[in-house]
């Protein structure tokens, strides 16, 4: 499997206690707007191991290194068909990807410094308007949680 991306991943949410949410325009897909997504780089990866290095690699947010924030495992995963023009990433035959839902709080709307090969720009917007925003209806669920999460 060498060289294709393994069909398990990560969705992080990244919000603030007012529940504004921070979303990414993809590069690859102008005007198509996530949250920080990510597959496992290696089968056995701990998940919170993938959660932190998609965060990091992708917005350059570190738990560790932002006081008062909590990336939290939602420990909710949702199985969906992957679209049919991403489906060359991965080996044949695979169709479906397992998906991870993880929060990541933070104090306050902060700035990411984005990943140019991953991401355009950002947004943060209230989550009512960032769901809507969002291509992915696993990631526009995800958001839409977030008020009984609170």
């Amino acid at each position: 499997m060498s060289g294709n991306k393994i069909p398990e991943s990560v969705l992080v949410v990244i919000y603030t206690a007012q529940l504004d949410v921070l979303i990414l325009e993809r590069a690859d897909r102008p005007g198509f707007w996530q949250s920080v997504t990510g597959s496992k780089d290696v089968v056995d990866e701990p998940l919170m191991q993938t959660a932190q290095r998609e965060l990091a690699e992708e917005t350059g947010f570190e738990p560790d290194a932002i006081a008062g924030s909590v990336l939290t495992d939602w420990r909710e995963h949702n199985r969906y068909e992957i679209y049919p023009h991403w489906r060359h990433r991965y080996a044949p035959g695979v169709t479906h990807n397992v998906e991870h839902a993880f929060g990541f709080c933070l104090p306050g709307m902060q700035a990411p410094t984005l990943s140019a090969r991953e991401h355009l720009g950002f947004l943060w917007l209230p989550w009512r308007e960032a769901a809507q925003r969002c291509f992915s209806m696993t990631n526009v669920a995800a958001i839409e949680s977030l008020p009984r999460r609170q």
